[in-house]
């Protein structure tokens, strides 16, 4: 029984072919197991950023009130110099 050259050839390039499947599979895993990982980090920070804005925002005085205690203050002040002189 002798081996047709033909078909051992077939084998050889099926073989290169399954190992080319293979190699680009799991290049294309890892790749996805990036994406996944930076689409996790993302939306981790997105989140934490978006505690720090609320935090932010609970925090800073709104606008009325400071022009309310501005006001107040120079009515005080034009007061004490009214009454000063």
């Amino acid at each position: 029984m002798t081996a047709d050259p033909e078909q051992s050839a077939a084998h050889g390039e099926l073989a290169e072919l399954r190992r080319r499947l293979d190699v680009a599979y799991t290049r294309l895993e890892g790749g996805l197991a990036l994406l996944t990982h930076r689409t996790e980090q993302t939306a981790k920070e997105v989140d934490e950023l978006n505690t720090r804005l609320v935090t932010l925002e609970h925090a800073r005085w709104p606008l009325p009130s400071i022009a309310a205690v501005t006001a107040v203050g120079t009515l005080i002040v034009a007061v004490w110099q009214a009454l000063g002189r």
